[in-house]
């Protein structure tokens, strides 16, 4: 089922019902041909005669084995996905009477997942009748914001939303650590 949608993805040889088409590749002379004669061409060197860009005016085609264009296209796509940098949020949960040794403890996480490279999002959470220290709230926010000013920049002053108060803070990139991965330890097996 997932195979044929990929295939679907490419019109090849009589699926391609344009008069005139731009070959382009490696193995033929770039210019632009008539569908028929370009279909016997790839006929001839016995592959695929590829649509690879549809909307352009003509239409450009590539000859080419048509797995081997799809295996490309999806080891293309992989290579894409991974060097895509994937932004992590982690939340700290404040109260609004939250003390000193709770309030340094997540400083302190705060600063690490700043490290890391992740995006803090730090609220209080205002339970019952406590919204009415939303002051207190906004307070505590920005005095953690203020203490991590090094490691982080605000990208949202606090704002209320329901029963929560919620900041933003990103990494400033002077303060990212970079991830060394750990030397595995080898068994010893010299016999002694």
């Amino acid at each position: 089922m997932k195979n044929d949608r990929v295939k679907e993805l490419y019109r090849i040889n009589e699926r391609i019902r344009v008069p005139e088409v731009r070959l382009v590749g490696e193995n033929v002379t770039n210019g632009i041909y008539q569908t028929g004669k370009a279909l016997q061409m790839a006929e001839d060197m016995e592959l695929d005669l590829v649509e690879i860009s549809p909307n352009a005016d003509p239409p450009v085609c590539r000859i080419t084995d048509y797995q081997k264009f799809l295996y490309q296209q999806k080891k293309r796509k992989k290579e894409q996905n991974a060097k895509s940098v994937k932004i992590v949020v982690k939340e700290i949960r404040f109260g609004p009477q939250t003390d000193d040794h709770d309030y340094n403890f997540k400083l302190r996480h705060a600063k690490s997942f700043l490290e890391e490279g992740a995006k803090v999002k730090a609220y209080v959470f205002f339970k019952g009748r406590s919204i009415l220290f939303k002051e207190q709230g906004e307070v505590l926010l920005l005095r953690f914001a203020n203490e991590l000013e090094e490691y982080a920049k605000v990208d949202q002053m606090p704002l209320l939303e329901g029963k929560r108060m919620t900041i933003m803070l990103s990494p400033k990139k002077s303060v990212i650590k970079p991830t060394v991965s750990k030397p595995t330890a080898k068994p010893n097996t010299e016999k002694e």
